[in-house]
């Protein structure tokens, strides 16, 4: 597959139907969820699309001044490691850049760091309860 065929947009239409496609593919515990009320709430999205079927998604939200935070980044299994996931992060920063934020925030788990630091993001000392 080359990237010649793929489609990345900022804020397009997404249905329930292709998220939740493509979550349930790429997160086995995913249960279908209602993604409307999220994207409503949401600062941006960016979407990647292959021949029409959305193989990427990564969701920015924020506090409606300097703070953004990187939510949901997602990669269908058939296309990662093939630098789409950075490509999806990185426009979304642009964006969010755009939109007034000064900072962009993500939370991951150890084994992601490296994929966040090709992003562009460094480690901090954070908090974090779990409600």
């Amino acid at each position: 597959m080359t990237n010649d065929d793929l489609v990345l947009t900022v804020r397009p239409d997404l249905t329930d139907e292709a998220l939740n496609e493509l979550f349930t593919a790429a997160w086995p515990d995913h249960r279908t969820t209602a993604f409307e009320p999220l994207l409503a709430r949401s600062l941006t999205w960016v979407a990647l699309h292959r021949a029409g079927r959305l193989v990427g998604y990564v969701n920015v939200v924020g506090d409606g001044g300097a703070h953004a935070f990187v939510l949901d980044t997602t990669v269908h299994p058939d296309e990662r490691r093939t630098g789409l996931g950075v490509r999806l992060v990185r426009a979304a920063a642009e964006e969010a850049q755009t939109l007034g934020a000064h900072w962009l925030h993500v939370d991951y788990e150890p084994e992601l760091e490296a994929f966040y630091a090709r992003c562009g993001f460094r480690p901090t000392a954070a908090g974090l309860m779990r409600l």
